[in-house]
């Protein structure tokens, strides 16, 4: 396993819209947190993209737009869970904070509502990731 200070974490961005995956990783920029490792990003604007994208195995995080189109990124979302052995966490992004049953039913790990919140987001996103972390580590470290 790599040293946790060179590895790297990916984290998987879905939206139809260049400008929300662009709002997304500059939200979260390239450490989150400093007890994170530094994040690559996987921008995918079409479902079948994210698909092929978790079919290959190696992300940590998926954060996917809830208002992508033609699809939302809720579906997508139950999808994955269903689908995809070993999912990794999922972070929605929702059109209002009403929405929040849509994500519970997605099965989503966490959600934030439209605009992009940089604090919310990364909050968010790093404990999705510090939870992945503690579960990858080898017992007795």
């Amino acid at each position: 396993m790599a040293q946790h200070s060179d590895e790297t974490l990916t984290v998987l961005v879905y939206s139809d819209d260049r400008n929300t995956r662009e709002q997304v990783t500059l939200a979260l920029g390239r450490r989150p947190a400093a007890d994170v490792p530094a994040l690559d990003y996987l921008e995918c604007a079409t479902a079948p993209a994210v698909l092929r994208a978790l079919e290959k195995g190696g992300v940590d995080l998926c954060v996917l737009d809830g208002e992508a189109a033609p699809v939302g990124g809720l579906g997508l979302t139950r999808q994955l869970k269903d689908e995809i052995y070993g999912c990794p966490p999922v972070l929605v992004v929702i059109g209002r904070p009403q929405d929040s049953w849509l994500a519970a039913w997605s099965r989503a790990d966490a959600a934030i509502s439209h605009p992009v919140d940089p604090v919310a987001l990364a909050d968010a996103a790093t404990a999705l990731l510090r939870a992945r972390l503690a579960r990858r580590a080898p017992a007795g470290r």
